[in-house]
């Protein structure tokens, strides 16, 4: 389009053969041309006005040449920018800008997809109900699919002779298999079996394996046609970066290719990308077995509370288990991305939006109320995720159970209501801030976008990969909504025949809150990488809506949480899909197959871990097999099922004041949109709400352009390669036989290091024969 009449434009003399008033001509084509590139590049600025993630340098070109009608600049730019590469930096350091001709949907793919689908849900559920649990990640899938796909041997069948190697192992193959492992196990096991966990051990009901397989299939692939179903937003638009996704496409680019990259001219390193990726593999590989095995210390570097380990204050501000954590050094990068992810891929502005909420909330707001004794929290530690009673222990949710697991009024008004630490209660108010938050931001500032989208066709505004992607079928909208209906009829089945105690209009509304909150939390993970969870609010309906049933609210919040969760794993890899251009309908099918196959698998391993390993589940189990996320989820579900939110959040319960948190969540992202409308130069466009309420704290990091283009993804991949290759050897090798002991030594497991206030998680009072709290309690 625009690219040829630029050549033209650049070519003085040339002529159209053929037509004597070959100058009128071109004179037409130069002016409809230069015509169409202005007005792609007016839409550009008024669609990207609020988005964070465009350089403002691309702004400024922009507004400039608009503003100085030179056609030959607005040609240029607009080529620069929507014809030949994608307009986000970070996506053209990692996406390549053409399709390769090679095919995807192949018997090699398929093979190693589904065994990795296999291997992964069933190592991921069995090591699930062991302490310390392990997960395989997908990846281990990206890293060993590789080399497994080079084998050349010929097979014969019944006289035929066939291969699994019919090539060399191409991009969008090893792209079908991690999406294959990511669909299936990339959430490490299914969500049901917590909940199927803790139906069979502490509530004493097994339905059955039908049961069992329906709740599973409902729970997982729910999300797969809100997926579908959003794809004009959540995956076309050029905006939709969705920043995980670059550290997959780096180490795709650098596995196949090897190539050195031209970004090293910029950068004056003398590496390449692949050896830079095995060298960074290597020596995380062996750095990590210090923090994990030899000297932990170093993965709280806690020096502080060293320095007092009995000053209560000093080790509830700088603590790193149940303090603030003031100053957050740890040199274990598993540590890190256990909570974040890789620190390396979000955005800036999302790191920003983030350190704001941890400023204001978690560090200054978190310490008022901890130092002014509000809500009783002199008698609890700062910060930790577990609830108290008013004796100061952990709460005993047996003490105020009848028989029949429901509420004793009696016994709870003789035991203790609950307490909770002060950034575990602020952490709540967050939540409720965060939920209404989202949805006011994204409908102010993307409103306008998500109704232009709701009517315009997919080549509309398409950028250069989304151009590439038309030339492929798209998946039917009816295969998505055909798979929508079945697992909705499905799951209402599942809870109205077996006992689960929760309703058919409480199902209905369970389901309108992913329906509701898919676009919001997919946009802003798809721009920021911060996915805002839904499992409080979740918790705090159905605790509303049908109080005392423990049963009902883990099924309500199985469904409304994990519906946008699953799902947004599978838009996630869509859009991986999308940036390697792996048609859509062989995306489909692949993450239909792989997790249907593995919601069998891992009910299969269920069943046999509960009816081969003697004691599972049990507190002192050989083997470490204790369910610790059964026995959390159960917890869980008697806090909100059986006390409820009303005693706890509601008026006159202790913790009332977070319910103000929603009026904040209401009103804030309406005071920044107003401002940021006054002030359009202004950095308040960068301002996230959402994020501010909802993100977790991580330091940012410095960027030198050059480095950053060709290392930052890959340097990112190899971090968290190294260190989840260590993680299964030191697993695998030394605890799960558990015939060798760690050193022991002051920086190693019970050593020194330990032994202070913030590991025993001491508050400023104690109770010593006594109580605190409110004199009565409903």
């Amino acid at each position: 389009m625009a690219f040829g009449l630029l050549k033209r434009l650049k070519t003085p003399g040339a002529t159209t053969t053929g037509a004597s008033d070959s100058g009128a001509t071109s004179s037409v084509d130069v002016d409809n041309t230069a015509a169409v590139a202005e007005a792609e590049l007016e839409a550009f600025q008024v669609e990207h006005k609020w988005d964070p993630n465009i350089p403002q340098e691309s702004i400024d070109k922009v507004q400039e040449a608009l503003k100085e009608h030179d056609v030959e600049k607005t040609v240029a730019i607009e080529v620069n920018l929507l014809e030949e590469d994608s307009p986000y930096p970070e996506v053209r350091a990692a996406v390549r800008n053409y399709d390769e001709e090679c095919p995807a949907n192949t018997l090699r793919a398929w093979v190693l997809g589904m065994l990795w689908t296999t291997i992964g849900s069933a190592v991921n559920m069995l090591f699930s109900l062991r302490n310390p649990s392990i997960a395989l990640t997908p990846v281990v899938t990206l890293l060993l699919s590789y080399p497994f796909a080079m084998p050349r041997r010929k097979f014969k069948t019944f006289g035929y002779t066939w291969t699994l190697n019919n090539g060399p192992f191409n991009m969008k193959e090893h792209t079908l298999v991690v999406i294959m492992a990511n669909a299936s196990f990339g959430g490490t096991f299914a969500y049901s079996t917590d909940v199927l966990l803790a139906q069979q051990v502490y509530y004493k009901q097994n339905f059955g394996w039908g049961y069992q397989l329906c709740l599973t299939l409902t729970c997982q692939m729910l999300g797969l046609g809100l997926a579908g179903l959003t794809r004009r937003w959540l995956v076309e638009p050029a905006a939709m970066i969705w920043p995980s996704n670059l550290i997959t496409t780096t180490m795709f680019e650098t596995i196949h290719t090897r190539k050195t990259p031209e970004g090293l001219q910029q950068s004056g390193w003398k590496i390449g990308r692949y050896k830079w990726f095995l060298i960074v593999m290597c020596g995380i590989f062996v750095w990590q077995w210090f923090p994990l095995w030899i000297a932990p210390f170093l993965a709280t570097f806690t020096f502080v509370c060293w320095a007092a380990p009995n000053n209560v204050v000093v080790n509830q501000i700088f603590g790193g288990q149940t303090g603030l954590s003031l100053i957050p050094i740890t040199f274990d990068w598993s540590v890190i991305t256990a909570f974040i992810y890789s620190p390396l891929v979000y955005p800036f502005h999302a790191i920003a939006n983030t350190l704001i909420g941890v400023i204001i909330f978690t560090i200054i707001t978190s310490l008022g109320i901890h130092y002014t004794g509000a809500l009783y929290s002199e008698y609890l530690p700062m910060s930790t995720g577990g609830s108290f009673d008013r004796f100061g222990d952990a709460y005993n949710v047996s003490k105020i159970l009848t028989p029949e697991f429901t509420l004793d009024p009696v016994k709870y008004a003789a035991y203790s209501p609950l307490f909770l630490s002060t950034t575990f209660a602020m952490a709540y108010g967050l939540s409720f801030a965060a939920c209404l938050a989202i949805i006011v931001h994204v409908a102010l500032y993307h409103g306008k976008d998500i109704m232009a989208r709701l009517r315009a066709s997919r080549h509309e505004g398409a950028d250069i990969h989304q151009k590439m992607m038309l030339k492929y079928p798209q998946a039917p909208m009816w295969w998505y909504l055909a798979s929508s209906i079945i697992f909705l009829a499905m799951a209402l089945t599942t809870c109205l025949y077996w006992d689960t105690h929760l309703t058919w209009w409480a199902f209905i509304v369970c389901m309108l809150i992913p329906i509701v909150f898919y676009l919001p939390v997919g946009i802003v993970q798809a721009t920021t990488n911060v996915q805002i969870g839904l499992n409080v609010i979740t918790e705090f309906i159905i605790g509303y809506m049908q109080p005392g049933r423990p049963l009902a609210m883990m099924m309500f919040k199985m469904y409304g949480y994990i519906t946008c969760q699953q799902g947004l794993y599978f838009t996630q890899d869509i859009k991986l899909a999308h940036y390697m251009k792996v048609p859509q309908r062989v995306t489909f099918w692949a993450q239909f197959v792989a997790v249907v196959w593995s919601c069998f698998v891992q009910i299969a391993v269920l069943n046999w871990a509960l009816g081969s390993i003697e004691g599972v589940c049990e507190p002192d189990q050989s083997s470490n097999y204790t369910c610790p996320n059964a026995h959390v989820f159960f917890t869980a579900s008697i806090i909100w099922g059986v006390i409820g939110p009303a005693r706890i959040f509601g008026a006159g319960g202790i913790y009332n004041c977070m319910s103000y948190f929603f009026i904040l969540g209401l009103l804030t992202p309406i005071v920044i949109y107003l401002l940021a409308r006054h002030f359009p130069k202004s950095p308040l466009k960068y301002i996230n709400t959402a994020i501010i309420f909802g993100g977790t704290g991580y330091i940012p990091q410095l960027q030198h352009p050059g480095w950053w283009t060709e290392f930052n993804y890959i340097t990112s991949a190899a971090l968290d390669s190294g260190t989840i290759i260590c993680i299964l050897v030191i697993f695998f090798a030394l605890q799960l036989p558990n015939k060798v002991s760690p050193p022991k030594w002051w920086g190693g497991f019970g050593g020194g290091f330990m032994d202070n206030v913030d590991w025993n998680g001491t508050p400023q009072k104690v109770v010593v024969n006594g109580t605190f709290g409110p004199a009565t309690w409903a």
